[in-house]
């Protein structure tokens, strides 16, 4: 008899394999990552981040971890899950040994895994060749990412339970990058908008996760905001859980 180990792993390396052949999908988990930074780091030259107490390259590269994480775990994964439903291929899983959460977790795990190299290359070269600050905190820096993984597995698993096709996961998509991006302090931090308006975004899926990866990276923060974020990302993650079980197709939709 396999081990949970065993299964997931064997899950994981077929995943990948089909990643591989996929240009579109490979291209967004390796080449978006990297020109939304640059885009960021534009965008960010023509704000004042005096209030801030970071650089423009500073706030887009810690904004291009959370970006990364988004664009390789939640938009890859959406359309992995809903063209293997529709190819049939998670009904005929469900009949192995291979437990639902194995399923799920053993889909995303290439995609999961490579967002976590590409953040980290990211932390490398900015500190190595772009002057930026060492992480000031490398335990919340790990800690966000690791919770932005979880959360956005789960809300990928989700999005899929109401997405048709994988051409309509482009759509589908959509309103969480749009307002994570702009809300949750990926492109602009929370500190330059008006306080009510940051009050809304704190609130907002993926502000807890950037709070902690930015914290990580670049410092700052007391412990009851650092404390905050990562409790609004596990609420969060709970209730993406909930929505998977409610709301996951294992069969296509008609």
């Amino acid at each position: 008899m396999t081990t949970m180990t065993d299964r997931m792993g064997a899950l994981g390396r077929a995943e990948l394999t089909l990643l591989v052949r996929n240009r579109y999908a490979l291209f967004v988990a390796l080449g978006m990552p990297l020109l939304m930074v640059g885009f960021m780091r534009s965008s960010l030259d023509q704000v004042g981040l005096e209030k801030t107490g970071m650089s423009a390259l500073e706030a887009s590269l810690s904004g291009g971890i959370v970006m990364a994480l988004l664009l390789v775990v939640y938009l890859n994964l959406v359309s992995a899950y809903v063209a293997r439903r529709e190819e049939l291929v998670l009904k005929r899983l469900r009949t192995g040994e291979a437990s639902d959460r194995e399923i799920l977790a053993g889909t995303a795990l290439p995609a999961a895994v490579l967002a976590v190299a590409q953040c980290a290359l990211m932390v490398a070269a900015g500190t190595a060749f772009l002057d930026v600050r060492a992480p000031q905190r490398p335990d919340l820096l790990v800690l966000g990412t690791v919770l932005g993984v979880v959360l956005l597995t789960g809300l990928a698993a989700a999005t899929a339970g109401f997405t048709r096709t994988v051409e309509s996961a482009q759509i589908t998509t959509m309103p969480l990058f749009v307002v994570s991006s702009i809300g949750s302090g990926l492109f602009l931090p929370l500190e330059v908008f008006p306080e009510k308006v940051a009050a809304v975004c704190e609130l907002l899926p993926l502000t807890g996760v950037m709070t902690l990866v930015r914290a990580g990276w670049l410092g700052g923060g007391d412990a009851g905001e650092l404390a905050g974020a990562a409790a609004t990302a596990l609420v969060w993650i709970a209730v993406s859980v909930f929505a998977v079980r409610r709301w996951f197709r294992w069969e296509p939709r008609r």
